[in-house]
């Protein structure tokens, strides 16, 4: 599976969002590689750092994307590609090749709004792939007390995109971990309530991946 952290506004945690669910992944037990098609190429750098086990590669342009996301996505069971900011060429590039696109989206009314700007490119590719790749919007970077009002309910449904119930909180370990050469589940006791809230989500968004980790017949023992 070919995943997207899609949105071609930027701050909105798409990095975070990439490495966190990359390390997820791989420590599901499946093989994974990131794609970092980011001009500033820092998830990459973080994840290399971070997850060893976790190949990273840097397509930095609309060709190589088309061409090698294939290719990379045989040999490993996810791949997570990290979007750019603003680059729409890019953007499109990795959308007519994702499976899932996962759209952090800061929770405010205007930032919900800005959604209809920022998912054009993602209509164009499901309008040329009969409706792939599928998508979600994921709340990122909300304050503790945040209450998703039905304005900004209605907003989003009125892009047709489901939106994942657990959002990524606003907290100072996201912030420190790519300077520590860490994932939040790495971080000890300071990384605890963040690492419940990752795992959630990504349980949420993919729970056939976490199923197949289950699902693995245990070791027996001696």
């Amino acid at each position: 599976m070919i995943i997207v952290i899609a949105n071609s506004k930027g701050g909105v945690g798409k990095s975070t969002l990439a490495v966190h669910l990359a390390a997820w992944l791989h420590d599901q037990g499946h093989r994974v590689a990131l794609a970092d098609c980011d001009t500033q190429q820092s998830s990459s750098e973080w994840i290399r750092e971070a997850v060893p086990g976790v190949k990273a590669v840097r397509l930095d342009n609309p060709n190589m994307i088309l061409d090698e996301l294939p290719v990379l996505a045989l040999d490993v069971d996810f791949v997570v590609a990290d979007g750019p900011g603003s680059q729409t060429e890019t953007s499109r590039a990795l959308l007519l090749r994702a499976d899932l696109a996962i759209v952090p989206c800061k929770a405010s009314m205007l930032e919900v709004r800005a959604l209809a700007k920022a998912t054009d490119v993602l209509r164009q590719a499901q309008d040329i792939r009969a409706g792939k790749p599928k998508a979600v919007i994921v709340l990122s970077m909300v304050g503790k007390n945040y209450r998703l009002t039905k304005d900004m309910k209605d907003a989003a449904a009125a892009l047709n995109l489901p939106m994942a119930s657990v959002p990524l909180i606003l907290r100072q370990i996201y912030a420190d971990a790519p300077g520590q050469g860490a994932v939040v589940g790495r971080m000890a006791s300071r990384g605890r309530e963040a690492a419940t809230e990752v795992d959630q989500l990504f349980r949420e968004i993919l729970p056939d991946a976490y199923a197949a980790k289950s699902l693995k017949p245990k070791a027996s023992r001696r």
